[in-house]
């Protein structure tokens, strides 16, 4: 599955290249589910993201550094272990696109994309993302 840069991430870059404020860098990255799919306008509080109601769902923390985020190859970067979420203890829905934000709640999108395929996920399931599943790309 291939992700891309969020527009407010987009912009942050180019003002920071291009004679803008700087943009200081998370030091702690949150991948997110989604039942809809990936949407670059998204905000962290106006995707649609898996209810965490009862069902056990909460986004994952990780460290931004290059043991979880390896260094970049011909414009691609991809995630370096394996990520896992909490047990569903309640049906989560059908989860089409995955978010990387700068919060654990809320906050800003950074980059996402659609899942090569969509899944469902039930309570007693444990999502999951082996090493090098998540791209993300410079598109």
């Amino acid at each position: 599955m291939a992700g891309s840069k969020s527009n407010y991430l987009e912009n942050k870059l180019l003002d920071a290249v291009l004679g803008g404020p700087t943009f200081a860098l998370p030091g702690t990255v949150y991948l997110a589910l989604s039942t809809a799919a990936y949407n670059d306008a998204a905000t962290g509080s106006s995707m649609t993201e898996v209810s965490a109601t009862g069902t056990g769902y909460a986004r994952v923390a990780l460290a931004n550094n290059a043991t979880n985020w390896p260094a970049a190859a011909n414009g691609v970067k991809q995630n370096g272990t394996a990520i896992t979420f909490p047990l569903a203890s309640g049906n989560w829905g059908t989860v089409y696109s995955f978010y990387i934000c700068d919060a654990a709640s809320g906050g800003n999108v950074l980059y996402g994309g659609d899942l090569a395929s969509s899944r469902a996920v039930s309570t007693g399931d444990t999502a999951s993302f082996g090493v090098g599943t998540i791209t993300v790309t410079e598109d």
